[in-house]
């Protein structure tokens, strides 16, 4: 459509995607699109539909996705009997008309928000929605009695299988609650009574927690009840405040493919009753990936060598935790392992003893000394480690990146390993000494690598200074040189060989 269009002129208009505009227009013509099937509105300004929506009664298609102002569903929304889709993700929706549970042929709905009203609650508009595949219920701490969530009867719901279970998240940026007051235990226990009665049916296949503020995750995650879930896939949970533990029912899924867990910061310790070490057959037999990020009071994973788990782990990151080193048994075990990334992790001292692994990236790890026995390593990245001394074991390594513009000369390991490529990123003065050549300090770090690129930012250009060094033939090509470093701007480039 043109700016001077209006919908008006498309009277026959099937599908209507409208994204970052000014809708105030549009939403006084939609009514008058008899014909739509198919309606999304993303990342607007939109703060309500129309009252007469309900007379588009050929509407299977809503979603009203990060809008921000959209707040209040209208009544008239009851009468789209043909309805299967419905999404109010990250908009402001509050509340939704009572009577909603007519719309049964809804497939998927998201954003649905969990508001009380006396004996009424939002959940019990649910129970009767028998056709949905995917559900998403938005602020549940305003959920107070189990009863109600009782009534949802998410285990009926026999076909579901993508469920976000969500509430309005209390930490903040740096991973803590954000009150003082922090979160009394009656709360806690309240919002876990609430969620223990969420228990969806055995088809789910994806499930995302966010922003649960009790201090066991629901009961049906435990190893109790959660072997019914034989097809769950994936589970994300986020922003889980007061939770001291990690649910010790995962480890039986037979499905089971990846866990990412982001800010559970009364998490310290994940024992051994993850990994249930009496289970007859290895513990999570199909993951693949495990994300443990911002769990910035874990200092301690226990993992026995003789226990075996995750036979199939190809992809692990941790990131922002108190962990001083991996578990023995996380190497003895994971014998699939091909990438490990470990960012930001104030206290970790080693990594070591990964056959498996082919790709390590290692970032802003102050502790870190020591990288050692990774025989199939090919590709390491390592950010900001100022006391790493030990690089050993990792014959087969073709590619090394070293970012630090703290760092003066080049680490005394570089003269043990032998890349085929080596990129670094540092300060103008380490990079003017590289540039020297033979004649420099550098030289005998770096001239057996095949091929070298080393750059230095200035103000708006973090490649704007560079040596390129290949050894056979001999070539070295600079544009620095002692006075680029001393303050004067040097463009030609030299040439030794």
């Amino acid at each position: 459509m043109k700016p001077s269009d209006s919908i008006v002129d498309f009277p026959c208009l099937r599908t209507l995607h409208a994204e970052s505009i000014d809708v105030a227009v549009l939403v006084e013509s939609l009514g008058k699109l008899k014909h739509l099937r198919y309606l999304l509105i993303q990342k607007s300004n939109i703060s309500s539909l129309p009252d007469n929506i309900g007379n588009m009664k050929f509407l299977q298609f809503i979603g009203l996705v990060e809008c921000q102002q959209f707040v209040k569903v209208p009544h008239s929304i009851l009468k789209l009997g043909q309805l299967r889709y419905l999404n109010f993700y990250d908009s402001s929706v509050n509340s939704i008309p009572r009577g909603f549970c007519v719309l049964t042929n809804l497939r998927n709905l998201r954003g649905f928000p969990a508001q009380t009203d006396g004996v009424w609650c939002s959940l019990d508009e649910l129970g009767p929605l028998s056709e949905l595949r995917s559900l998403g219920v938005q602020r549940l701490e305003n959920v107070s009695v189990t009863s109600s969530a009782a009534k949802a009867k998410l285990g009926e719901i026999v076909h579901l299988t993508h469920l976000f279970l969500y509430c309005s998240s209390i930490l903040g940026d740096d991973g803590l609650i954000k009150d003082e007051k922090g979160v009394s235990e009656e709360e806690q226990r309240q919002i876990a009574g609430v969620f223990d009665e969420l228990c969806p049916s055995p088809s789910l296949e994806y499930l995302d927690i966010n922003g649960f503020f009790g201090r066991r995750l629901p009961r049906w995650m435990t190893s109790r009840s959660a072997a019914v879930f034989k097809s769950l896939r994936i589970i994300l949970m986020y922003d889980l405040a007061c939770c001291t533990q990690l649910p010790d029912g995962l480890c039986q899924l037979p499905c089971l493919q990846e866990i990412d867990t982001r800010r559970a910061p009364a998490i310290k310790r994940v024992g051994p009753e993850f990994l249930q070490p009496h289970l007859a057959t290895a513990a999570f037999p199909r993951l693949q990936k495990m994300c443990l990020v911002d769990m910035v009071e874990w200092e301690e994973w226990e993992w026995e060598e003789q226990v075996q788990a995750m036979p199939l782990l190809e992809v692990l990151e941790l990131e922002n935790c108190r962990l001083r080193c991996l578990p023995p048994g996380l190497a003895s075990h994971a014998r699939a392992l091909k990438s490990i990334s470990a960012q930001n992790n104030q206290h970790l001292n080693s990594l070591e003893n990964f056959a498996s692994v082919v790709e390590l990236e290692v970032a802003k790890s102050p502790d870190l000394e020591r990288i050692t026995n990774l025989p199939n390593l090919r590709k390491l990245e390592i950010e900001t480690c100022p006391k790493l001394k030990v690089l050993e074991g990792i014959c087969a390594l073709q590619r090394l990146v070293l970012e630090d513009y703290a760092m003066e000369t080049l680490p005394e390991y570089m003269r043990d390993v032998n890349p085929r490529h080596f990129e670094l990123r540092c300060s103008l003065t380490l990079l003017t000494s590289i540039a020297a050549g033979q004649s420099g300090p550098e030289w005998d770090r770096f001239s057996h690598i095949d091929h070298v690129k080393a750059y230095a930012p200035d103000e708006n250009n973090t490649r704007k200074w560079y040596v390129l060094y290949t050894r056979e033939p001999c070539s070295l090509i600079t544009n620095v040189s002692h006075s680029t470093s001393a303050g004067y701007v040097e463009e030609d480039q030299e040439v030794v060989s």
